[in-house]
């Protein structure tokens, strides 16, 4: 089968495709043929070994060092179940699946029917699910922690990205009023995904608006430090990128009642089948910027490295 493989940290020319032995699901498993993945900014943080600085000691043990540990990147998965494992009862061949795990650049993968992996919500393509995954159910975990809800305001920083534009449509599907924060060349993008209000970075400075009841920062520009004027007494800071000044805030119990939310989070079947229900109630709508065959994974790095997409880049194989 076909594969994506990287031996050593760096920028996309690390990446290689090659020919790999196709898996075979085991009891309890079933082996999906893939149609679509994705290149997130974790994809690309894991092949060049650009961690957030709290973690780049700990990702010495946990990718590996000096090399890394688990030579096939991808994340977001979607396609068609091929074959089932001895006593799979959830899947059938044919079902068109989804989900989130390690190893997805590959034309085959294996995962536990338990695993992170569910039925694709009806009308979607398989580059329309993959472009979901990581960014919707992301948006899922910080909105729902941050209790965003009815009649708050929300202040999106990066609302452009993945993560930003998806926890603007969710945020606005649930009631809140959304000031997005992007260029102004990404200014219309932004108001298609609900955004009430739109804040261009590069000519007004975002720092004198608000308050607001939740303020994310969806790409690491900043810190709870100087946002946290912004940030209405109760209100809550969501914090997608953990830097070393956001950890010792989470230490620093002089908040003046605001709330940091931060941290990562399992993609499990339980939260797929959520997003499943979000989708069919209209709370998220796929955004893909730009598809790419697998045979031009390194110009899908590439492009991603440059900070400026939209929403999600799919990679079709």
């Amino acid at each position: 089968m076909k594969a994506v493989t990287y031996q050593t940290y760096g920028g996309p020319e690390v990446l290689n495709l090659v020919e790999l032995p196709k898996p075979q699901p085991a009891a309890g498993e079933i082996l999906v043929r893939v149609h679509a993945t994705s290149v997130t900014t974790g994809d690309v943080r894991m092949r060049a070994y650009d961690l957030p600085a709290p973690f780049r000691f700990l990702g010495r043990f946990m990718l590996g060092w000096p090399t890394p540990r688990s030579p096939v990147l991808g994340y977001d998965f979607a396609g068609e179940v091929e074959a089932v494992g001895s006593g799979v009862s959830k899947f059938r061949p044919g079902d068109r699946v989804y989900g989130g795990a390690l190893g997805s650049y590959a034309e085959y993968r294996t995962i536990a029917e338990t695993g992170a992996v569910a039925k694709m919500p009806d009308g979607l393509s398989f580059e329309q699910a993959a472009s979901l995954t990581f960014g919707a159910l992301t948006a899922l975990y910080f909105v729902k922690a941050g209790k965003v809800g009815p009649d708050q305001s929300l202040l999106v920083i990066g609302a452009s990205g993945c993560v930003g534009a998806y926890t603007t449509q969710l945020a606005t599907h649930l009631g809140a009023s959304v000031t997005a924060v992007c260029s102004g060349r990404n200014a219309d993008f932004a108001r298609a995904q609900g955004a009430e209000r739109v804040i261009d970075y590069t000519s007004e400075d975002y720092s004198t608006s608000g308050p607001y009841d939740a303020v994310m920062d969806a790409v690491g520009a900043s810190s709870f430090a100087p946002l946290k004027p912004l940030i209405k007494r109760g209100g809550v800071y969501l914090n997608v990128v953990l830097g070393t000044a956001d950890l010792l805030a989470l230490l620093n119990p002089f908040k003046d009642g605001r709330r940091i939310v931060t941290g990562s989070f399992d993609t499990t079947q339980a939260r797929l089948l959520a997003l499943n229900d979000l989708i069919a109630a209209g709370a998220f709508r796929p955004i893909i910027d730009r598809s790419y065959p697998i045979e031009q994974i390194r110009d899908a790095h590439a492009y991603v490295d440059t900070k400026r997409k939209r929403g999600s880049v799919v990679v079709t194989v």
